[in-house]
């Protein structure tokens, strides 16, 4: 029996440096515009055949180098090896909620194994990405946690998940739905206050990203944030996305959240909370040794500030452990002594991992939670539970995968 390549961290124990492994091959993905023809150029071609590649990357999703017949044949087979190395591997690729969400594991070039979910909703498409392959976070009841962290990925390979996800809706991978959702509980991308209008997303586009699949992404902050300009750019020198629907999830790195608002780029923050008391949340969530409750809701509540985006609390509501009516006034209380109109709360039916002790919370007792939070004037809408019997918890499937 081998051993694992990334060892079990110890109880509590958080990692921030990720290991050193070899450099992920460069992508187009990984460049600015100006950065792709100066490559392009090194290689002794003329630099508008970087503008080429984008466009057959960014907004034609072309996959083959033989559909890009703009450029010479005598020098397709460089520039694409070169600029558009292939990346990512799919492995396995499970579907769910009638084919509406798939969720696929794929192999990294050095062999290690991530997790990306594409969810089809009635009025948008959102994708599930990762940010590292493990995580350093270590939480006791997330699967991704509990593996430890493996590598940051790099940019090009957090954009490509989501070219990939856009690949499968143009090629009809997802059928589309009509008509109300099955419940009335908010989906991945609801986040935003903008998620769930405007017109049907359409077959091909992917209107909403979510950066809540494994890893910590804020812990990968120049990668992470290279992803989205590449997702804002105007095609063809990104994915021309609205920042708008895009999520950055993290447990509550405070440097990491004040260093994002001043990004500029208006994209929704998400803090996974999951306790409102410093002495529970220790436990629930490591990083709460570092910055605790009342910091990391600050510095949540200065996002708000700088941005003007409504920020959201992530709560996993845990059977008997984070679920007492006491905490949801706790939570509510800290939330309201901060103002009116910044916040929002989506409590998330735990998905628990196997032979693990943490398990999702009585429909009553979760009822009750949102009741609490809401007679304290705070909008909180239950989190729906998508790719539940597809090993949908974070992680899940990569581990029974590798």
């Amino acid at each position: 029996m081998t051993e694992p390549s990334t060892p079990r961290p110890a109880p509590g124990q958080l990692t921030f440096a990720a290991p050193r492994r070899g450099k992920p091959p460069r992508h187009l993905a990984d460049l600015t515009l100006a950065e792709r023809r100066d490559a392009v150029a090194a290689l002794g071609h003329k630099p508008f055949r970087a503008g080429q590649l984008s466009t057959h990357y960014f907004d034609r999703l072309v996959e083959h180098p033989d559909e890009m017949t703009d450029l010479p044949k005598a020098v397709r087979d460089e520039l694409v090896a070169d600029l558009l190395p292939t990346l990512l591997t799919p492995v396995r690729s499970l579907t769910a909620d009638r084919g509406a969400t798939v969720k696929q594991v794929w192999r990294l070039f050095d062999g290690a194994l991530v997790e990306s979910v594409v969810m089809r909703y009635p009025n948008r498409v959102t994708v599930c990405i990762s940010s590292q392959a493990g995580c350093g976070m270590n939480c006791p009841f997330c699967a991704t946690g509990q593996e430890g962290l493996t590598r940051n990925m790099s940019t090009g390979e957090i954009v490509e998940q989501v070219v990939a996800a856009s690949r499968l809706l143009r090629h009809g991978g997802l059928p589309e739905m009509t008509g109300p959702a099955d419940d009335d509980g908010a989906g991945l991308g609801d986040e935003s206050e903008d998620a769930a209008s405007g017109e049907p997303s359409g077959p091909t586009r992917v209107s909403n990203v979510v950066f809540m699949g494994m890893g910590e992404a804020l812990a990968n902050y120049k990668a992470a944030i290279g992803a989205i300009r590449r997702l804002v750019d105007p095609a063809p020198e990104g994915l021309g996305m609205s920042a708008r629907g895009i999520t950055m999830s993290t447990v509550g790195l405070v440097p990491g959240i004040d260093k994002l608002a001043e990004e500029g780029i208006p994209v929704t923050l998400a803090l996974s909370l999951h306790a409102p008391d410093d002495q529970l949340r220790d436990e629930l969530v490591p990083i709460n040794t570092r910055w605790k409750v009342d910091e990391a809701i600050d510095a949540a509540y200065r996002y708000y500030v700088a941005t003007g985006r409504r920020v959201s609390i992530e709560y996993a509501l845990i059977r008997d452990i984070n679920d007492h009516a006491w905490r949801a006034d706790l939570l509510g209380e800290k939330l309201a002594s901060r103002g009116r109109g910044w916040v929002h709360v989506n409590p998330i039916p735990l998905n628990p991992t196997p032979g693990s002790k943490w398990t999702a919370s009585r429909r009553g007792v979760e009822q009750q939670f949102v009741e609490r939070l809401r007679a304290h004037g705070i909008p909180t809408t239950v989190r729906d539970t998508r790719g539940s019997e597809i090993d949908g918890a974070c992680g899940q499937l990569a581990a029974a995968t590798a």
